[in-house]
């Protein structure tokens, strides 16, 4: 085998090559390095492998949602345990097995805090584990677009009776629940000439000035008022019913009257009268030539036997009494019984001290508001009547200012209150961009131009905002309303609660009528939800919103604060003040519950065109945030809109951080 592989050749004699020597050698040699062989040395073995020792060095540091982890290597180590655990003693659990010295444990839950613990290891065994470290992961901080600060030490209740409708005003009867309202008001132009003892009524300007049975076709007297009473208490509503002021009632339902604004048709129409002063009875003849108020309003009681709906404590929800409809809008709207001279400002004055006292009289506590005046102008000068030293500088001698001195001198000689609310209709003159019309009544088609959006959502600034001076005849032809140099902000609610506490008749303020339009826009939402925490904010005592029209996306507002989770849970009865960074963009209403410490609810209003990020400070907030919103997309798809849930928040601490949607009304519910 071996002559394939050397060649051998003679040698001289010195140095022959004894090739039985050398093959000998070589196999020798051979069978040595296999381990056989006499005499033969093995190598020496290798040393033996030992556990890894404990690595050092460990670090966990805390992220949004994850945590880092570090060490340093151990001599010998070809692998690392890293384990997690929830407590400090574990059960702990393997996160991973790997060569490398660091790891990121993602997808963990935030404010939660985790241990960790990792141990070498290698083909001799493991370490013992570190000691453990802990890291508690916390959500990134997010830039805030918006801050809403809000002042606990700032509180006033909530009116019960904000959340009002005119509900025969309404489109149809399913643009929103009955849950929705806690205030109804019988009320509008039809009821300036209702006749009580057959339920006759003229429509005036509304249509051709007829005498009909619009409002009811019973025979029964003032079942026009009481069956409507009837469905408010049955719905747990109040009721604000309206009394007739102006002097005739109708008398017939034979259709069209002659309205020349010189005369009255006596034939068609009934004489009213204050006061009867009893003996009273619930079925007058029809003959009488009279038809009495005070007689009206005890009727009405005695539908409701033992309820007491105008006594200080009503067994269930009261009636309250508004005296007449838009007296400064008598001469246009009902020329049928009333001269096209609008009537002067001491006879007014004087007809409304000579009805309250003829209801006072039978119902010491009847709640009677006045005087439901139409038009913002009347508020200050009553078409020009009035005699105004001042309108605009101080002491802003206004003709409400004289109405309210009426009623303070009546009242103190009377020995009573005579007035428990101002009353008055508010309907948003701001004009439209695009048609020039106010939005109030021009801006209910389902697209709207940018401008007139934005014309709609900023109106309900001018309820209270100092910096806000909307683009209305208001400010520009009524200038200097808050003073020389001063933003001629109308500042409505604020303005006349200064006059009401000035005039110690009453400091009770309500809107009977209002409206800001956008029908048909998740705009017109916006603008009645920012009205209706307004209300509650700035003190407002009762609202009733008048739909021009049928208008689902306003009337829809109203469930943001009432019953917004579908289980009957309502915005609180507390306000509690907050305060935007960017009153153009967010507005924020926060309450909380006299019955249930600890409950919070907020509606945020976002009437900006992209998604913001709004951030709540100052209120320590503990528990589960639920998370409710209306959008232009969620409202568009619903016959009756309402908001609908799309989360939850674990809410710990006094910053809350919420994203929201753009043009959007969200409620955040907080317990």
């Amino acid at each position: 085998m071996f002559s394939s592989l050397y060649r051998f050749r003679p040698r001289s004699s010195r140095g022959l090559f004894d090739r039985r020597s050398f093959l000998a050698s070589l196999l020798a040699t051979s069978l040595a390095g296999c381990g056989g062989g006499s005499g033969s040395t093995s190598p020496a073995p290798p040393p033996a492998v030992s556990a890894p020792q404990i690595p050092s060095g460990l670090t966990a540091t805390a992220g949004d949602g994850q945590v880092a982890i570090q060490w340093s290597a151990s001599a010998g180590a070809t692998n690392y345990i890293l384990q997690r655990s929830t407590a400090s003693t574990g059960p702990y659990a393997t996160v991973v097995t790997a060569p490398s010295l660091s790891h990121t444990d993602a997808g963990l839950k935030n404010g939660t805090t985790y241990y960790y613990e990792v141990a070498a290891t290698n083909a001799a065994g493991s370490s013992a584990y570190t000691t453990p470290v802990t890291a508690t992961p916390t959500a990134a901080p997010v830039t805030a677009d918006v801050a809403v600060t809000i002042d606990p030490a700032t509180t006033r209740g909530i009116s019960p009776y904000i959340y009002g409708i005119n509900i025969d005003a309404l489109g149809s009867p399913t643009e929103a629940p009955a849950s929705s309202f806690t205030i109804n008001r019988i009320g509008g132009n039809r009821w300036t000439a209702y006749n009580w003892q057959n339920n006759y009524s003229n429509a005036g300007s509304d249509y051709l000035y007829q005498n009909d049975q619009y409002l009811d076709s019973s025979t029964t007297p003032g079942h026009a008022v009481t069956s409507r009473i009837s469905t408010d208490r049955a719905a747990g509503r109040a009721t604000v019913m309206t009394v007739p002021m102006l002097g005739y009632v109708a008398a017939d339902a034979a259709g069209p009257v002659t309205a020349n604004g010189t005369s009255v048709d006596t034939s068609r129409f009934r004489k009213l009268q204050f006061e009867k002063g009893g003996p009273f009875t619930a079925n007058p003849s029809n003959a009488n030539p009279l038809v009495y108020d005070d007689e009206f309003v005890w009727a009405v009681d005695q539908a409701f036997p033992g309820a007491g709906i105008f006594g200080p404590t009503p067994a269930s929800t009261p009636v309250l009494i508004e005296l007449d409809n838009e007296p400064d809008d008598w001469a246009a709207t009902h020329k049928e019984i009333e001269t096209t001279t609008l009537i002067g400002y001491e006879a007014f004055f004087a007809k409304s001290v000579a009805l309250a006292k003829a209801i006072k009289k039978q119902f010491p506590d009847a709640r009677v508001w006045g005087p439901a005046n139409a038009v913002f102008s009347s508020l200050f000068w009553w078409d020009g009547s009035y005699p105004l030293p001042s309108v605009t500088a101080p002491p802003y001698n206004w003709w409400a200012d004289g109405y309210l001195a009426a009623f303070k001198t009546a009242s103190d000689s009377f020995g009573r209150p005579l007035l428990d609310a101002f009353s008055m209709h508010w309907y948003s003159q701001i004009s439209d961009p695009a048609s020039g019309a106010g939005i109030a009544g021009g801006t209910s088609g389902s697209v709207l131009s940018d401008a007139t959006v934005q014309a709609i959502v900023q109106s309900p600034r001018s309820l209270w905002d100092p910096t806000f001076v909307e683009n209305s005849w208001i400010t520009q032809d009524v200038g200097g309303l808050n003073g020389p140099g001063a933003p001629n902000a109308i500042q409505i609610i604020p303005r006349m609660l200064a006059k009401l506490g000035n005039s110690g008749a009453t400091n009770k303020l309500a809107f009977t009528e209002y409206f800001n339009g956008g029908n048909n826009h998740i705009a017109g939402l916006i603008a009645q939800a920012d009205n209706l925490g307004a209300f509650g904010a700035y003190g407002l005592y009762a609202a009733n919103l008048w739909p021009v029209g049928a208008a689902p996306y306003p009337v829809g507002a109203f469930t943001a604060y009432r019953n917004f989770d579908g289980s009957g849970t309502n915005f609180g009865d507390v306000s509690v003040k907050a305060t935007s960074s960017d009153q153009s963009k967010v507005s924020a209403y926060v309450s909380s519950d006299s019955s249930a410490p600890g409950h919070i609810v907020i509606v945020a209003i976002n009437r900006h065109s992209t998604t913001l990020v709004a951030r709540f400070t100052g209120l320590a907030l503990a528990g589960t945030a639920r998370l409710y919103q209306v959008t232009a997309s969620t409202a568009s798809v619903q016959s009756s809109i309402s908001p609908v849930p799309v989360g939850t928040l674990a809410v710990n601490g006094a910053t809350l951080t919420v994203d929201l949607p753009a043009m959007s009304v969200t409620t955040i519910d907080i317990r």
